[in-house]
Protein backbone atom coordinates (compact mmCIF):
# COMPACT_ATOMS: atom_id res chain seq x y z
CA UNK A 1 0.00 0.00 0.00
CA UNK A 2 1.45 3.50 -0.88
CA UNK A 3 0.93 6.58 0.86
CA UNK A 4 -1.67 8.28 -1.86
CA UNK A 5 -3.60 5.21 -1.81
CA UNK A 6 -3.80 5.07 2.06
CA UNK A 7 -4.83 8.96 1.60
CA UNK A 8 -7.24 8.07 -0.59
CA UNK A 9 -9.20 5.34 1.29
CA UNK A 10 -8.70 7.65 4.69
CA UNK A 11 -10.61 10.45 3.17
CA UNK A 12 -13.56 8.19 1.91
CA UNK A 13 -14.31 7.48 5.57
CA UNK A 14 -12.39 10.32 7.78
CA UNK A 15 -13.05 13.72 7.70
CA UNK A 16 -10.20 15.65 5.32
CA UNK A 17 -8.56 12.03 5.66
CA UNK A 18 -7.26 13.01 9.10
CA UNK A 19 -8.34 13.25 12.61
CA UNK A 20 -6.47 16.54 13.32
CA UNK A 21 -6.01 18.98 10.67
CA UNK A 22 -2.08 19.73 10.81
CA UNK A 23 -1.65 15.79 9.92
CA UNK A 24 -2.73 17.16 6.31
CA UNK A 25 0.64 18.78 5.33
CA UNK A 26 -1.92 21.91 3.71
CA UNK A 27 0.14 24.42 4.93
CA UNK A 28 3.84 22.35 3.85
CA UNK A 29 2.14 21.37 0.29
CA UNK A 30 2.01 17.65 -0.80
CA UNK A 31 0.12 14.66 0.92
CA UNK A 32 0.82 13.28 4.41
CA UNK A 33 2.86 9.90 4.62
CA UNK A 34 1.10 6.94 6.88
CA UNK A 35 3.32 5.47 9.59
CA UNK A 36 3.69 1.73 9.72
CA UNK A 37 5.72 1.64 13.03
CA UNK A 38 8.05 3.64 15.21
CA UNK A 39 11.34 3.18 16.68
CA UNK A 40 13.32 5.30 18.82
CA UNK A 41 14.07 8.63 17.13
CA UNK A 42 12.52 7.31 13.80
CA UNK A 43 9.03 6.40 11.92
CA UNK A 44 8.84 4.14 9.09
CA UNK A 45 6.24 4.97 6.65
CA UNK A 46 3.92 2.58 4.70
CA UNK A 47 5.81 2.14 2.00
CA UNK A 48 9.25 1.59 4.14
CA UNK A 49 10.82 5.03 3.73
CA UNK A 50 12.47 6.02 7.23
CA UNK A 51 11.96 9.71 8.74
CA UNK A 52 14.32 10.99 11.79
CA UNK A 53 11.25 12.28 13.83
CA UNK A 54 11.20 15.90 15.15
CA UNK A 55 7.42 15.72 16.24
CA UNK A 56 7.78 13.08 18.54
CA UNK A 57 3.74 12.93 18.24
CA UNK A 58 3.38 16.52 18.92
CA UNK A 59 5.61 16.63 22.13
CA UNK A 60 4.08 12.80 23.78
CA UNK A 61 6.80 11.16 23.48
CA UNK A 62 9.86 12.59 25.18
CA UNK A 63 11.65 8.98 25.55
CA UNK A 64 11.11 8.49 21.68
CA UNK A 65 9.25 5.34 20.27
CA UNK A 66 9.02 2.33 22.11
CA UNK A 67 10.83 2.64 25.16
CA UNK A 68 11.18 -0.53 26.71
CA UNK A 69 10.49 0.81 30.35
CA UNK A 70 7.05 1.66 28.71
CA UNK A 71 6.42 -1.10 26.55
CA UNK A 72 6.80 -3.55 29.76
CA UNK A 73 5.14 -1.32 31.82
CA UNK A 74 1.76 -0.91 28.88
CA UNK A 75 2.20 -4.41 28.72
CA UNK A 76 1.69 -5.60 32.38
CA UNK A 77 -1.32 -3.27 32.48
CA UNK A 78 -2.98 -4.75 29.75
CA UNK A 79 -2.62 -8.39 30.75
CA UNK A 80 -4.50 -7.08 34.14
CA UNK A 81 -7.26 -5.78 32.00
CA UNK A 82 -7.74 -3.02 29.55
CA UNK A 83 -10.27 -0.72 31.54
CA UNK A 84 -12.29 -0.82 34.77
CA UNK A 85 -14.52 1.99 35.55
CA UNK A 86 -13.10 1.72 38.98
CA UNK A 87 -10.28 3.17 40.81
CA UNK A 88 -6.92 1.37 40.49
CA UNK A 89 -3.96 1.73 42.72
CA UNK A 90 -2.26 3.05 39.47
CA UNK A 91 -3.90 5.95 39.06
CA UNK A 92 -2.28 6.89 42.56
CA UNK A 93 1.10 6.01 41.60
CA UNK A 94 0.49 8.60 38.74
CA UNK A 95 -1.12 11.50 41.02
CA UNK A 96 1.45 10.96 43.62
CA UNK A 97 4.14 11.52 40.81
CA UNK A 98 2.46 14.09 39.16
CA UNK A 99 2.24 16.03 43.10
CA UNK A 100 5.48 15.68 43.76
CA UNK A 101 7.20 17.34 41.10
CA UNK A 102 4.89 20.05 41.12
CA UNK A 103 4.78 22.14 44.32
CA UNK A 104 1.88 24.71 43.39
CA UNK A 105 -0.10 20.68 43.60
CA UNK A 106 -1.85 19.61 46.81
CA UNK A 107 -3.97 17.25 44.52
CA UNK A 108 -4.57 15.98 40.60
CA UNK A 109 -7.65 15.27 38.83
CA UNK A 110 -7.15 12.94 35.39
CA UNK A 111 -9.08 13.69 32.18
CA UNK A 112 -8.53 12.30 28.54
CA UNK A 113 -7.07 15.44 26.81
CA UNK A 114 -5.35 18.30 27.40
CA UNK A 115 -8.78 20.50 25.84
CA UNK A 116 -10.50 18.71 29.01
CA UNK A 117 -7.71 19.83 31.45
CA UNK A 118 -8.05 23.39 30.87
CA UNK A 119 -11.90 23.25 29.89
CA UNK A 120 -12.06 21.86 33.77
CA UNK A 121 -9.80 24.33 35.54
CA UNK A 122 -11.30 27.13 33.84
CA UNK A 123 -14.84 25.78 35.24
CA UNK A 124 -12.92 25.15 38.81
CA UNK A 125 -11.51 29.15 38.47
CA UNK A 126 -14.79 30.61 37.76
CA UNK A 127 -16.76 28.29 40.57
CA UNK A 128 -14.00 29.29 43.11
CA UNK A 129 -14.02 33.02 41.77
CA UNK A 130 -17.58 33.40 40.94
CA UNK A 131 -16.49 35.35 37.74
CA UNK A 132 -16.65 34.67 34.31
CA UNK A 133 -14.09 36.19 31.97
CA UNK A 134 -10.99 34.45 30.97
CA UNK A 135 -7.52 36.34 30.33
CA UNK A 136 -5.68 34.26 27.53
CA UNK A 137 -2.46 35.44 24.94
CA UNK A 138 -3.01 35.47 21.39
CA UNK A 139 -1.46 32.34 19.56
CA UNK A 140 -2.06 30.56 21.96
CA UNK A 141 -3.95 27.47 22.04
CA UNK A 142 -5.64 25.51 24.92
CA UNK A 143 -7.76 22.57 23.35
CA UNK A 144 -10.71 23.33 21.13
CA UNK A 145 -13.25 24.36 23.99
CA UNK A 146 -15.68 26.98 21.96
CA UNK A 147 -14.69 30.37 24.22
CA UNK A 148 -11.12 29.25 23.66
CA UNK A 149 -11.13 29.60 20.35
CA UNK A 150 -11.04 33.25 20.10
CA UNK A 151 -8.70 35.68 18.53
CA UNK A 152 -7.52 39.14 18.85
CA UNK A 153 -8.69 41.63 17.68
CA UNK A 154 -7.07 45.01 16.30
CA UNK A 155 -7.17 46.54 19.98
CA UNK A 156 -4.94 46.06 23.24
CA UNK A 157 -7.16 44.21 24.68
CA UNK A 158 -10.29 42.78 22.96
CA UNK A 159 -13.14 40.49 23.54
CA UNK A 160 -12.82 37.37 21.62
CA UNK A 161 -13.78 36.93 18.01
CA UNK A 162 -14.47 33.02 17.16
CA UNK A 163 -11.57 31.87 15.21
CA UNK A 164 -13.68 28.97 14.41
CA UNK A 165 -17.00 28.84 12.38
CA UNK A 166 -19.80 27.02 14.60
CA UNK A 167 -18.29 28.98 17.83
CA UNK A 168 -20.89 31.48 18.71
CA UNK A 169 -19.81 34.88 19.72
CA UNK A 170 -21.51 34.64 22.88
CA UNK A 171 -19.24 32.45 24.05
CA UNK A 172 -16.13 33.89 22.55
CA UNK A 173 -17.25 37.57 24.33
CA UNK A 174 -16.37 36.51 27.83
CA UNK A 175 -12.82 35.88 26.70
CA UNK A 176 -10.42 38.45 26.26
CA UNK A 177 -6.43 38.07 24.55
CA UNK A 178 -3.65 40.30 24.49
CA UNK A 179 -0.22 39.99 22.86
CA UNK A 180 2.02 37.85 24.88
CA UNK A 181 4.79 39.39 26.49
CA UNK A 182 3.56 43.12 26.56
CA UNK A 183 3.31 44.01 29.89
CA UNK A 184 1.41 47.84 29.40
CA UNK A 185 -1.30 45.31 27.80
CA UNK A 186 -1.48 43.04 30.75
CA UNK A 187 -1.57 45.65 32.98
CA UNK A 188 -4.05 47.54 31.51
CA UNK A 189 -6.44 44.19 30.91
CA UNK A 190 -6.26 43.21 34.40
CA UNK A 191 -7.26 46.93 35.61
CA UNK A 192 -9.88 47.28 33.14
CA UNK A 193 -11.18 43.72 34.01
CA UNK A 194 -9.90 43.01 37.66
CA UNK A 195 -13.95 42.28 38.57
CA UNK A 196 -14.95 40.18 36.07
CA UNK A 197 -11.93 38.16 35.52
CA UNK A 198 -11.64 34.31 37.02
CA UNK A 199 -8.78 33.45 35.66
CA UNK A 200 -5.19 33.96 33.49
CA UNK A 201 -5.25 31.03 31.11
CA UNK A 202 -1.04 30.79 29.98
CA UNK A 203 1.12 28.52 28.10
CA UNK A 204 4.29 30.11 29.96
CA UNK A 205 6.18 28.84 27.22
CA UNK A 206 3.52 29.03 23.80
CA UNK A 207 4.14 26.21 21.89
CA UNK A 208 1.34 26.55 19.72
CA UNK A 209 2.27 29.18 17.35
CA UNK A 210 5.75 27.77 17.16
CA UNK A 211 7.76 28.88 20.15
CA UNK A 212 7.85 31.96 22.02
CA UNK A 213 9.83 32.58 25.33
CA UNK A 214 8.28 34.92 28.06
CA UNK A 215 10.98 38.01 28.28
CA UNK A 216 12.63 38.43 31.26
CA UNK A 217 10.34 39.44 34.30
CA UNK A 218 6.98 38.77 32.29
CA UNK A 219 5.76 35.80 34.38
CA UNK A 220 6.86 37.13 37.81
CA UNK A 221 4.85 40.34 36.90
CA UNK A 222 1.68 38.24 35.64
CA UNK A 223 1.58 36.74 38.82
CA UNK A 224 1.88 39.32 41.02
CA UNK A 225 -0.59 41.51 38.93
CA UNK A 226 -2.81 38.23 39.47
CA UNK A 227 -2.41 38.22 43.02
CA UNK A 228 -3.09 41.48 43.53
CA UNK A 229 -6.94 41.24 42.12
CA UNK A 230 -7.43 37.58 43.46
CA UNK A 231 -7.29 36.24 39.83
CA UNK A 232 -6.54 32.81 39.38
CA UNK A 233 -3.56 31.81 37.15
CA UNK A 234 -3.70 28.74 35.01
CA UNK A 235 -0.87 27.82 33.47
CA UNK A 236 -1.35 25.37 30.61
CA UNK A 237 1.90 23.17 30.95
CA UNK A 238 0.30 20.59 28.68
CA UNK A 239 3.18 20.92 26.47
CA UNK A 240 6.28 21.73 29.16
CA UNK A 241 5.22 19.83 32.04
CA UNK A 242 8.03 17.31 32.50
CA UNK A 243 9.30 18.54 28.81
CA UNK A 244 11.52 21.58 30.11
CA UNK A 245 12.36 20.15 33.70
CA UNK A 246 10.77 17.98 36.04
CA UNK A 247 8.20 19.66 37.17
CA UNK A 248 7.58 21.92 34.34
CA UNK A 249 8.21 25.28 33.15
CA UNK A 250 6.85 26.63 37.10
CA UNK A 251 9.45 24.83 38.54
CA UNK A 252 12.58 26.60 35.76
CA UNK A 253 10.75 30.17 36.20
CA UNK A 254 10.29 29.78 40.29
CA UNK A 255 6.16 30.89 39.40
CA UNK A 256 3.54 29.14 41.36
CA UNK A 257 0.13 29.27 39.75
CA UNK A 258 -3.42 28.49 41.20
CA UNK A 259 -4.04 25.75 38.63
CA UNK A 260 -2.26 23.19 36.33
CA UNK A 261 -2.97 22.02 33.11
CA UNK A 262 -0.72 19.02 31.94
CA UNK A 263 -1.07 16.38 29.18
CA UNK A 264 1.22 14.70 27.05
CA UNK A 265 4.02 13.37 28.43
CA UNK A 266 2.27 12.32 31.94
CA UNK A 267 1.02 9.69 29.70
CA UNK A 268 3.97 7.52 28.12
CA UNK A 269 2.08 8.80 24.64
CA UNK A 270 -1.59 7.41 25.47
CA UNK A 271 -4.32 10.03 25.76
CA UNK A 272 -4.29 11.70 28.97
CA UNK A 273 -5.02 15.32 30.72
CA UNK A 274 -4.51 16.25 34.02
CA UNK A 275 -5.07 19.34 36.01
CA UNK A 276 -3.90 20.58 39.95
CA UNK A 277 -3.94 22.89 42.61
CA UNK A 278 -4.29 23.77 45.76
CA UNK A 279 -6.35 21.84 47.93
CA UNK A 280 -9.00 24.28 48.57
CA UNK A 281 -9.15 24.87 44.89
CA UNK A 282 -9.62 20.75 44.26
CA UNK A 283 -12.19 20.15 46.55
CA UNK A 284 -14.17 22.13 44.96
CA UNK A 285 -14.55 19.36 42.26
CA UNK A 286 -17.45 16.75 42.63
CA UNK A 287 -17.43 14.57 44.43
CA UNK A 288 -15.56 16.36 47.22
CA UNK A 289 -17.45 19.71 45.98
CA UNK A 290 -20.28 21.33 43.54
CA UNK A 291 -18.30 21.34 40.35
CA UNK A 292 -18.53 18.57 38.28
CA UNK A 293 -16.76 16.88 36.28
CA UNK A 294 -16.38 13.21 34.96
CA UNK A 295 -15.40 10.97 31.87
CA UNK A 296 -15.38 7.47 31.52
CA UNK A 297 -12.06 6.57 30.44
CA UNK A 298 -10.37 9.19 32.83
CA UNK A 299 -7.63 7.23 35.10
CA UNK A 300 -7.00 5.14 32.23
CA UNK A 301 -4.98 1.90 34.04
CA UNK A 302 -2.91 1.57 30.73
CA UNK A 303 -1.97 5.42 30.03
CA UNK A 304 -1.47 5.45 34.47
CA UNK A 305 1.17 2.65 34.08
CA UNK A 306 2.82 4.18 30.59
CA UNK A 307 3.02 7.98 32.96
CA UNK A 308 4.73 6.29 36.02
CA UNK A 309 7.35 4.54 33.92
CA UNK A 310 7.88 7.87 31.59
CA UNK A 311 8.47 9.57 34.95
CA UNK A 312 10.61 6.89 36.57
CA UNK A 313 12.63 7.76 33.44
CA UNK A 314 12.82 11.08 33.56
CA UNK A 315 13.77 12.04 37.32
CA UNK A 316 17.12 9.98 35.86
CA UNK A 317 19.68 12.67 37.38
CA UNK A 318 20.98 14.48 33.80
CA UNK A 319 18.11 13.56 31.49
CA UNK A 320 17.06 17.31 30.77
CA UNK A 321 21.20 18.47 30.87
CA UNK A 322 21.67 16.19 27.99
CA UNK A 323 18.05 17.08 26.14
CA UNK A 324 18.36 20.40 26.49
CA UNK A 325 22.10 20.79 25.72
CA UNK A 326 20.93 18.55 22.27
CA UNK A 327 18.66 21.24 22.06
CA UNK A 328 20.46 24.41 22.01
CA UNK A 329 23.16 22.37 19.89
CA UNK A 330 20.47 22.00 16.89
CA UNK A 331 19.06 25.10 17.71
CA UNK A 332 22.52 26.93 17.11
CA UNK A 333 23.74 24.42 13.98
CA UNK A 334 20.34 26.09 12.43
CA UNK A 335 21.17 29.82 12.83
CA UNK A 336 24.88 29.28 11.95
CA UNK A 337 23.84 27.24 8.27
CA UNK A 338 21.57 29.73 7.74
CA UNK A 339 23.64 32.40 8.44
CA UNK A 340 26.18 31.16 6.02
CA UNK A 341 23.78 30.64 3.41
CA UNK A 342 22.26 34.27 3.50
CA UNK A 343 18.90 32.91 4.22
CA UNK A 344 16.80 35.17 6.85
CA UNK A 345 16.24 32.89 9.93
CA UNK A 346 15.44 33.48 13.92
CA UNK A 347 15.41 29.79 15.65
CA UNK A 348 13.59 30.49 18.78
CA UNK A 349 14.95 27.83 21.57
CA UNK A 350 14.05 26.37 25.06
CA UNK A 351 15.65 23.14 26.21
CA UNK A 352 14.25 20.52 23.57
CA UNK A 353 11.51 22.78 22.15
CA UNK A 354 12.41 25.14 18.93
CA UNK A 355 11.20 26.68 16.20
CA UNK A 356 12.97 28.04 13.20
CA UNK A 357 10.87 31.01 11.82
CA UNK A 358 11.50 31.98 8.32
CA UNK A 359 11.75 35.76 9.29
CA UNK A 360 14.95 37.92 9.75
CA UNK A 361 13.39 39.82 12.98
CA UNK A 362 13.08 39.02 16.41
CA UNK A 363 9.80 36.70 17.31
CA UNK A 364 8.66 37.44 20.81
CA UNK A 365 4.90 37.63 19.99
CA UNK A 366 2.35 35.85 17.64
CA UNK A 367 1.98 39.28 14.99
CA UNK A 368 5.57 38.66 14.49
CA UNK A 369 5.74 34.80 14.41
CA UNK A 370 2.69 35.27 11.79
CA UNK A 371 5.27 37.28 9.84
CA UNK A 372 7.37 34.66 8.74
CA UNK A 373 7.33 33.53 5.38
CA UNK A 374 5.70 30.35 5.24
CA UNK A 375 6.19 29.34 1.76
CA UNK A 376 9.67 29.40 2.12
CA UNK A 377 9.16 26.85 5.51
CA UNK A 378 7.31 24.62 2.70
CA UNK A 379 10.22 24.52 1.15
CA UNK A 380 12.33 23.53 4.03
CA UNK A 381 10.15 21.12 5.09
CA UNK A 382 9.86 19.31 1.66
CA UNK A 383 13.84 19.36 1.49
CA UNK A 384 14.11 17.56 4.64
CA UNK A 385 11.57 15.08 3.88
CA UNK A 386 13.63 14.00 0.86
CA UNK A 387 16.37 13.74 3.07
CA UNK A 388 14.18 11.47 5.57
CA UNK A 389 13.54 14.08 8.34
CA UNK A 390 10.09 14.97 9.73
CA UNK A 391 9.46 17.98 10.92
CA UNK A 392 6.56 19.97 11.96
CA UNK A 393 4.44 20.42 8.95
CA UNK A 394 3.69 24.15 9.70
CA UNK A 395 5.80 26.84 10.23
CA UNK A 396 3.37 27.51 13.73
CA UNK A 397 4.11 24.42 15.27
CA UNK A 398 7.17 23.36 17.49
CA UNK A 399 9.99 21.05 16.92
CA UNK A 400 10.30 18.41 20.00
CA UNK A 401 13.24 16.17 20.51
CA UNK A 402 13.61 13.35 22.69
CA UNK A 403 16.18 11.52 24.66
CA UNK A 404 15.87 8.32 21.88
CA UNK A 405 18.01 11.40 19.25
CA UNK A 406 21.84 11.60 19.50
CA UNK A 407 24.32 13.72 18.60
CA UNK A 408 24.65 12.02 15.00
CA UNK A 409 20.98 12.55 14.67
CA UNK A 410 21.21 16.06 14.85
CA UNK A 411 24.54 16.16 12.72
CA UNK A 412 22.65 14.50 10.41
CA UNK A 413 19.27 17.00 10.36
CA UNK A 414 21.59 20.27 10.22
CA UNK A 415 23.65 18.34 6.72
CA UNK A 416 20.38 18.24 5.42
CA UNK A 417 19.18 22.01 7.01
CA UNK A 418 22.75 23.14 5.15
CA UNK A 419 21.49 21.81 1.78
CA UNK A 420 18.36 23.60 2.47
CA UNK A 421 19.39 26.47 2.48
CA UNK A 422 21.70 26.30 -0.40
CA UNK A 423 18.99 24.98 -2.70
CA UNK A 424 17.05 28.68 -1.38
CA UNK A 425 19.74 30.92 -2.38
Amino acid sequence: MTNAKCFEEARRYIAGGVNSPVRAFTAVGGEPFFVERGRKASLWDVEGTRYLDYVCSWGALILGHRPAPVMKAVKQALGRGITFGTPTPVETALARAVVEAFPAMDRVRFVNSGTEAVMSAVRVARAATGRTKVLKFDGAYHGHVDYLLSQAGSGMATLGIPSSRGVPELYARDTITIPFNDLPALERAIQAYREELACVLIEPLPANIGLLTPELGFLARLRMLTAQAKILLIFDEVITGFRVGYGGAQTVFKIEPDLTCLGKIIGGGFPIGAYGGRKALMDLVAPTGPVYQAGTLAGHPVAMAAGVATLQRLKRPSVYKTLNALGTTLADGLRQAARAAGVPLTVNQYGSLLTPFFTAGPVRWADEARRADVTRYARFFQALRRAGIYAPPSQFETWFLSTAHTRRDVARTLAAARAAFVEET
